[in-house]
């Protein structure tokens, strides 16, 4: 594990290098309770499938990162995709990665991908979210009744320094009335880079119109529906995962096998 200072907070990240000289940067984004450790072997399995290299980390206040010393608001991905993830990139000197997220860390990937729209060379989501439904708040309750009736807050703390904030900031956010209007489909229409949305067809927490939208957005957008998948496609499919991001990765950009 290795740790750089962004915007004043050390945060953690692993970075598994390049088998091939002319690839790109991947940067693989958490979800709203992932960390570097969560995503187990896949970044590995990315990098030996692509020949590139890949950089995941834990963005502030998951895994062993420093947490924000402020609460959280309805803002809090914009703040990732706007602010922190521009600043990483700068401070790691990577130039054009390709940003690969999961969940929350989707949904920042695309706001940085609307925002910046230079920066990335092409942008993967998988399971993301650009709106509030009603689903996604049935599946966000039912892991709070999990939270509390079972060993989860055990499990979740050999990931995180603080667990329990981790998930109450992610819960009583996304719960709290302030998000029902929250919101990202403004930035779609300004991404100029590549994309590939991918989401199962049984994910808990969220109907297809989350990647639909983005096709809808952003002309030229690959979609990928996974079945026999919830809502985390790299663990569920994770084959048919790998096979789409490498065929992505080389499409982007022309430089990965």
């Amino acid at each position: 594990m290795k740790h750089i200072t962004v915007k004043g907070l050390k945060l953690e990240y692993r970075d598994h290098p390049a088998s091939t000289g002319d690839a790109p940067t991947l940067m693989l984004l958490h979800e709203g309770l992932g960390s570097v450790a969560m995503w187990r072997h896949f970044p590995e399995k990315l990098a030996a499938r692509t020949g590139c290299r890949v950089i995941v980390w834990s963005r502030a206040g998951y895994g062993g990162s420093d947490p924000y010393p402020e609460p959280r608001t309805p803002r809090y991905m914009h703040r990732e995709g706007e602010e922190m993830l521009p600043a990483l990139v700068a401070a790691l000197g990577i130039e054009k990665p390709i940003l690969i997220g999961h969940s929350d860390g989707g949904s920042i990937a695309l706001i940085c991908a609307g925002a910046h729209p230079d920066l990335p060379l092409g942008v993967a989501v998988m399971a993301p979210h650009e709106f509030v439904e009603e689903e996604t708040l049935a599946g966000i309750r039912a892991a709070r009744k999990v939270w509390q009736e079972t060993d989860w807050p055990h499990k979740l703390a050999r990931y995180h320094q603080d667990a329990p904030r981790v998930f109450s900031d992610w819960n009583d956010c996304w719960l709290s009335p302030a998000f029902r209007d929250w919101n990202i489909e403004d930035y779609l229409p300004n991404i100029t880079c590549p994309v590939l949305a991918i989401q199962g067809e049984d994910d808990e927490y969220a109907t297809m119109r989350q990647i639909d939208v983005i096709a809808e957005k952003v002309p030229g957008t690959q979609l990928l529906k996974l079945a026999k998948c919830g809502h985390s496609p790299q663990r569920d499919q994770e084959a048919a995962v790998l096979d789409a991001l490498a065929a992505f990765v080389s499409r982007a950009s022309g430089s990965c096998r």
